[in-house]
């Protein structure tokens, strides 16, 4: 399946409720799976983003639709990102003309 970066942001309501972070993680993980993917990690980070998540999904589509309903109900602004692993990367070079 193919994989996805997912970085997160809090909004206001979410930074209210940082006590909550972890259960809207784990629903989001459920969301994952009701879309047909499946949540790979989930990290607290610094810096920009509050927090990623690495997941699959089976297309685009999945992936869209679960980053959208994240997105309106955990409480995060969310930019999904479809990642390649090095040798999907080499396949795509090989193919250039």
């Amino acid at each position: 399946m193919p994989t996805y970066i997912t970085l997160m942001k809090f909004t206001e309501q979410g930074a209210k409720d940082l006590k909550g972070a972890p259960r809207r993680i784990e629903s989001a993980a459920k969301a994952w799976e009701l879309m047909g993917g499946k949540l790979l990690g989930a990290y607290f980070v610094m810096g920009e983003y509050d927090y990623i998540a690495i997941t699959e999904s089976p297309t685009d589509e999945a992936a869209v639709a679960a980053s959208l309903a994240v997105c309106a109900r955990e409480h995060v602004k969310t930019t999904t990102l479809r990642a390649f692993t090095i040798e999907q990367f080499a396949q795509l070079v090989d193919r250039l003309p």
